[in-house]
């Protein structure tokens, strides 16, 4: 299934049907008085975040959407039928965007999510609505108020527990692809992947989805080669495994360079969880090992993992590290927050003094 994380798409809610103009008319009723119904209420447009879905994909080829229109009032005071609605299903974490792609109309982030977007049209009034003491045969009734119609942009940022960032041929795809049943294209050359890639990974009975981010260069923040776009999707993943291949000659100006894109997209990036990691360690003789690792790790400030795909190195380690920041986090967010608990907490001086009074009431009765 090819991925697409963005896509335009036209949608229209129903017009309301128009009431009806209709008299009773029985056998010895002379008079029977005005009974024609009201128009039926066009059909919404809706978006829903739906659970088997990654890709929007399906927008490609279909990017009109138009829900039906109310039914038409008739005798017998009968009220039109509503108009069938129509629902945009979606991935978890897409967002829906006004024209001009800027403008935030709601964000679904979890499996059922439902929101309207576009309200079908109100059904006109019958005559019998309009039947007053002056005006017992009223001969007129309302058309229905039309739909609305407008243009949004779906757009997809992915959901993952990890993500993979780095340079273009960082080795990432090779990575999820050695950890992972995922298969995404590999190539010896930059720009190999050209959209992100899911894949959940196993470690000791758990397990995770990583997610493989296409390579970033310097002003990808600002859109050089899509990157924002990229970045959109970083947003959504909770720890960061950073991958700086051993075949760059400045492994320190790869990771800065990186870290620089993260921090100038800004919406928390450069704030999550990060390993950084060596990766392609098969190519180096162990002279240009310790150099690369001792200088990234000046770098980075942190401890660095050594990954090599063809030799399996590392691979474990990395799956474990990233296992144990997301039970990590998994337990920050379980944890009953202080403030809340000491807001609730009753001080210990009230307590005294509220057993003492209760003690003196005793004691005068």
């Amino acid at each position: 299934m090819k991925f697409l994380d963005q896509a335009k798409v036209f949608i229209r809610s129903g017009d309301g049907g128009a009431g009806s103009v209709s008299f009773r008319r029985e056998k010895f009723i002379e008079f029977g008085g005005p009974d024609g119904g009201d128009g039926g209420r066009g059909g919404d447009v809706f978006v829903e975040a739906v659970a088997g879905l990654n890709t929007l994909i399906d927008y490609r080829y279909q990017q009109h959407f138009r829900a039906k229109i109310g039914g038409h009032g008739m005798g017998r005071n009968r009220t039109g039928a509503k108009g069938e609605d129509v629902t945009l299903r979606v991935p978890v974490g897409t967002q829906v965007f006004e024209e001009d792609n800027e403008t935030l109309i709601c964000d679904l982030t979890a499996v059922g999510e439902r929101v309207r977007i576009a309200a079908g049209g109100n059904g006109g009034f019958g005559n019998w609505q309009f039947k007053s003491s002056i005006n017992q045969a009223p001969r007129r009734a309302n058309a229905g108020l039309p739909g609305q119609e407008m243009t949004i942009w779906l757009r997809l940022k992915l959901i993952a527990d990890a993500g993979l960032v780095g340079l273009p041929n960082a080795g990432k795809s090779t990575f999820l692809a050695t950890v992972t049943a995922a298969r995404p294209k590999i190539a010896d050359y930059p720009f190999t992947t050209l959209h992100p890639n899911l894949g959940v990974a196993s470690i000791d009975t758990h397990e995770f989805v990583i997610a493989d981010i296409p390579g970033l260069i310097e002003g990808a923040h600002e859109g050089v080669g899509i990157g924002d776009r990229f970045l959109g999707h970083v947003e959504r993943t909770r720890v960061l495994l950073h991958l700086v291949s051993a075949t760059e000659d400045d492994v320190a100006y790869a990771y800065r360079t990186v870290r620089g894109e993260l921090e100038a997209y800004g919406n928390g990036l450069d704030e999550k969880p990060e390993l950084v990691a060596l990766s392609k360690t098969d190519t180096l003789t162990p002279e240009e090992r310790t150099e690369k690792l001792a200088a990234l790790r000046q770098e980075s400030g942190a401890q660095v993992l050594a990954l090599s795909a063809v030799t399996r190195e590392g691979m474990t380690e990395a799956l474990r590290a990233l296992r144990r920041e997301i039970e990590a986090l998994d337990e920050d967010a379980a944890a009953p927050d202080p403030a809340d608990a000491a807001r609730w907490a009753t001080p210990p001086v009230e307590a005294e003094n509220r057993s003492a009074a209760a003690d003196d009431d005793g004691g005068e009765e």
